[in-house]
């Protein structure tokens, strides 16, 4: 067992069920998403996010692929470990080469949270504090995160933080889901639909350029649904650094900053399930299980292949505090950092 987690009996999974039959099971361990259980068209069950059975298999898992995870105290990517705020230069962790990735060794993901309250079937919120200093970053950070499920087979997840010094703040879910059930295959030929003109292009190290340019033309473009295969053997630039999808998009917000909108759909033509997802954040991080080698077991006892599930990581961008350009991700004290994103499942 790892010996960082020193309240393992605490670690409890917890069951989110509606009228329809939709399941969630999340644990308290990182507040991961377990399972998410929907019908297809002929109404037939199915798990469709990627896991483990036993919660020792998440703390033990050697390539961490932050499976469910609520991935922060900065989720994505920082560059070369350090970021300036306030005249003062933090140094964190280089986890991902020379860059920072979703909050260093012992991140948001790592961490047994605090049960606040469990409305059995409907319910669930979970709260963490991460000290100063905790991997580097300031101030004294208490999240709470709150999942809801509701009658129509949505998934309302919701963040809520509060500081007392100045700090970076990207907190994201980092759920891979196959919505033809875990386990079966790639995800290749789901239609994904994303609600973004431009994407945020990255150089050799995955840290974005800064620049914004149009997605037309380019395999980035999903304003269109279209196979996630199509076009992700093109001879990009783009594509071979991140080999394959692992990107941010800038969402089409317009006028409503801030505010509830659509960000993406995803539809698997065999089973007919559809995911849609809505977010009050700026940008969305679409991930194509490019690492995922076929070396990791799922609960289905079957492989997690190459592109055997994808994430959609709603988000500000990669590297913000290092960034003017980019929308800001700093929280300071008297502020409250809030965030909602629906994952809504449907059939066609």
């Amino acid at each position: 067992m790892n010996a960082q987690v020193r309240d393992f009996d605490s670690i409890k999974l917890y069951e989110l069920k509606n009228a329809s039959g939709m399941t969630v099971k999340v644990t308290n361990y990182g507040a991961i998403i377990a399972s998410i259980i929907v019908p297809d068209r002929d109404g037939e069950m199915v798990d469709i996010a990627l896991g483990y059975d036993r919660v020792e298999d998440y703390i033990n898992a050697v390539d961490k692929p932050y499976f469910g995870a609520v991935v922060g105290r900065y989720g994505n990517r920082i560059a070369d470990g350090e970021f300036t705020l306030n005249g003062e230069t933090y140094s964190l962790l280089k986890n991902n080469g020379e860059n920072h990735l979703h909050g260093g060794a012992i991140g948001f993901d790592k961490v047994v949270w605090t049960v606040d309250s469990y409305v059995e079937g409907k319910s669930l919120a979970l709260s963490y504090l991460a000290k100063d200093k905790e991997e580097g970053y300031p101030g004294n950070l208490k999240l709470k995160v709150t999942y809801t499920l509701k009658s129509d087979n949505c998934l309302v997840v919701d963040y809520h933080a509060t500081t007392d010094k100045a700090t970076p703040v990207n907190v994201t879910q980092h759920t891979y889901f196959n919505l033809k059930g875990e386990g079966e295959g790639t995800i290749l030929g789901h239609e994904l639909m994303l609600n973004a003109k431009k994407f945020t292009p990255v150089g050799e190290t995955l840290i974005p350029t800064g620049q914004m340019p149009s997605v037309a033309g380019t395999p980035f473009d999903f304003t269109t649904a279209k196979p996630i295969g199509r076009d992700i053997e093109q001879d990009h630039e783009q594509l071979k650094f991140g080999l394959g999808y692992d990107h941010n998009w800038v969402l089409d917000k317009g006028d409503k900053t801030g505010e509830l909108t659509m960000a993406a759909k995803v539809c698997e033509p065999t089973s007919g399930r559809v995911m849609e997802i809505y977010t009050t954040e700026p940008g969305i991080q679409f991930y194509c299980g490019n690492f995922l080698d076929g070396r990791l077991t799922g609960k289905s006892g079957k492989s997690y292949v190459h592109r055997g599930g994808f994430c959609l990581e709603t988000q500000h961008y990669p590297d913000s505090p290092n960034q003017t350009t980019f929308p800001s991700t700093i929280l300071n004290p008297g502020e409250e950092h809030t965030s909602q994103t629906i994952f809504k499942f449907s059939v066609q």
